[in-house]
């Protein structure tokens, strides 16, 4: 593990480095025009430019810029954890491959230590789980086994689509269609 080299560690990095809000835009310019000014240069003028495209998304450039250093040679990988060191020391600090290196006895890793992410979707993603979970609990809350509550529920349920995404009023539809 010790002889890993940065373009071995960049190959690790790339999906923590790509992950959504890891890097601002910010950070990513500076750190394409530090390596287009390094001597000798990184990155050419022509692929700083492409790299620095304000019309392509962030993540895109940043995929196609990694890709392009772990092509290249050793010394330009290791330019650019300089730049991240430089203009992202917090992101640095946490890289896979640093923790890595520093457990390199042989140890297994400390899972108690780790940040568990649920979802990259944000707040939207969440509300549509709980809007989903509220119905099925509301489902269920409104149709017992009696069979004279079911009209009821129905008629709440009918309702509902309106609420609901496309994708789930259909099913919904059907259900409502069907008989139980």
């Amino acid at each position: 593990m010790t002889d890993q080299t940065y373009c071995d560690r960049l190959v690790q990095d790339t999906p923590f480095l790509t992950g959504h809000g890891r890097l601002s835009e910010q950070q990513v310019d500076k750190i394409i025009l530090q390596l287009n000014r390094y001597y000798p240069q990184i990155l050419t003028n022509q692929e700083a430019e492409k790299f620095r495209n304000p019309k392509a998304a962030l993540r895109i450039r940043l995929c196609n810029l990694l890709s392009h250093l772990q092509r290249s040679s050793e010394r330009d990988c290791q330019e650019f954890y300089r730049a991240l060191y430089i203009h992202a020391q917090p992101l640095h600090s946490c890289l896979p491959s640093r923790y890595t290196l520093q457990n390199s006895d042989g140890t297994d890793l400390d899972t108690g230590t780790e940040r568990w992410e649920l979802s990259d979707r944000g707040p939207l993603g969440f509300l549509v789980c709980l809007s989903v979970a509220a119905g099925l609990a509301l489902f269920m809350y409104c149709c017992p086994p009696d069979l004279k509550v079911l009209p009821r529920s129905r008629r709440v349920l009918g309702f509902s689509p309106v609420i609901i995404e496309r994708h789930v009023s259909r099913y919904l539809l059907t259900f409502l269609a069907g008989d139980l």
